[in-house]
């Protein structure tokens, strides 16, 4: 019972500069994991290097939702440091811009346009909790 318990834990790091679309990506997820029966645990960075930090601090997290354009470090930058450093959570860029290859090229394992969509959450969820309960959670 405790491994189901704990399969159904699920931690999110949300990326992103704009306060109002954390707490938006924030609500859409936990209503996306509600629906999926998951324990949602959400963390938030301002830009890229504060995900960074979170991740050399000892943090680790099942999905990662990445904007595009910040402040400070880019989620281009950041998601190639956190593939250099060796994380293997699932990274879906978060963006409004039509040219996602450098994104993809940086690592990314799926991109998402703004504004989220719910279903279109639920669907990651799903995707990287599989991945979860079988160990792996890359590509």
């Amino acid at each position: 019972m405790a491994d189901q318990d704990q399969s159904n834990n699920f931690s999110v790091l949300i990326v992103d500069d704009d306060r109002i679309v954390r707490e938006t990506n924030r609500r859409f997820t936990a209503l996306a994991g509600t629906q999926k029966q998951l324990r949602m645990e959400f963390q938030e960075a301002k830009n890229g290097k504060e995900a960074v930090y979170l991740h050399l601090a000892g943090a680790s997290f099942d999905l990662i939702l990445m904007d595009f354009q910040m402040p400070i470090m880019n989620g281009i930058q950041a998601t190639q440091l956190l593939r250099q450093m060796g994380v293997k959570s699932r990274i879906v860029g978060v963006t409004s811009e039509s040219d996602q290859q450098a994104f993809f090229d940086a690592g990314l394992n799926n991109c998402i346009q703004k504004p989220l969509n719910p279903a279109k959450i639920a669907e990651f969820l799903i995707v990287s909790k599989k991945r979860k309960r079988i160990g792996t959670s890359q590509a």
